[in-house]
């Protein structure tokens, strides 16, 4: 199923040379890095204090080997993590009509690359299909080898270009249109995380994510992303490295030992997995969190 040539990776470092190292080595590990084509986007230091930090990744980036070519693109200035995404999938897919994206702080399983680009390869000309991806909550469920949910995700993922077409930068028209069709608890997981809240977060300019107003736009266009039944990918970043993240462990899923199969399933929601993550999320929510979700989908169901 894998297609000749694998998809190429784009991978996306900041000031953390330790968790990029992880990264890149455990990517090494997948047999089909060595005919993947790497890009590595460096992020520009915020001000002295990152220098070192970002100079010690540079430094890094100068060594990697073990693909079929390694481009390092480094930013003079601090671009940011949302616009050195945007920006650098963008540039992958003005070449290719496909691409696996990865941050720093990921570390997959060697099964991950065949995954990624079998899954590409299967999907490529199904309109309905807007990316695949390698990370799934450790729900602690038994769930179907592959099945799909709404939208989008960001923790180690593939696109093509026909998808990434529909990103859409402007949340405010993202939200408008959750609350015109008053889907607002439904993209929640019904009421089980506050995606909505983020979505207001990054309006207000409290959060700057990308991520989210991809899977808002791909969750409105009605697309669907591809998960595995075991997780393929392991976020190292949650010990408060990153700009974005805290400290926790919640979500920490240990990589899978075994491949996945990708074959054809129904293209639909999977409405198990659906309420297995609900329950999941949900359980991470204080009390006061869930209660502002709850009246917040209320006022808007009355509007």
């Amino acid at each position: 199923m894998n297609s000749p040539q694998p998809a190429p990776i784009a991978a996306f470092a900041f000031n953390r040379p330790s968790h990029l190292a992880r990264t890149i080595e455990a990517l090494k590990a997948c047999p089909e890095a060595q005919r993947s084509h790497l890009t590595l986007y460096c992020d520009g230091a915020r001000g002295p204090r990152d220098e070192e930090a970002v100079s010690a990744v540079r430094g890094y980036a100068s060594t990697i080997d073990g693909f079929a070519s390694v481009t390092v693109d480094a930013s003079d200035t601090n671009r940011g993590l949302a616009a050195s995404i945007v920006r650098g999938v963008s540039d992958q897919l003005k070449h290719s009509d496909r691409v696996i994206v990865l941050e720093d702080d990921l570390v997959v399983s060697p099964h991950f690359l065949r995954y990624m680009n079998d899954g590409l390869s299967h999907y490529a000309d199904d309109p309905r299909v807007a990316s695949i991806h390698g990370y799934v909550y450790p729900t602690g469920c038994a769930l179907p080898e592959t099945f799909f949910l709404e939208g989008a995700d960001c923790w180690g993922w593939g696109t093509w270009a026909r998808a990434w077409s529909h990103f859409e930068a402007d949340g405010s028209k993202l939200l408008a249109e959750l609350e015109r069709r008053k889907l607002t608890r439904r993209f929640d997981f019904d009421g089980s995380f506050p995606y909505t809240q983020m979505l207001r977060d990054q309006i207000a300019g409290r959060n700057n994510s990308w991520a989210i107003r991809w899977h808002a736009a791909c969750y409105l266009k009605g697309f669907l992303t591809l998960y595995p039944a075991r997780s393929l990918v392991r976020n190292i970043g949650h010990d408060s490295s990153g700009t974005h993240c805290g400290t926790t462990d919640v979500l920490d899923a240990q990589v899978t030992e075994d491949p996945i199969t990708v074959s054809s399933i129904p293209v639909e929601p999977s409405a198990i997995v659906h309420r297995a993550f609900a329950h999941f999320l949900a359980g991470q929510l204080s009390w006061r969190q869930r209660v502002r979700m709850t009246l917040s989908h209320v006022l808007n169901a009355a509007r």
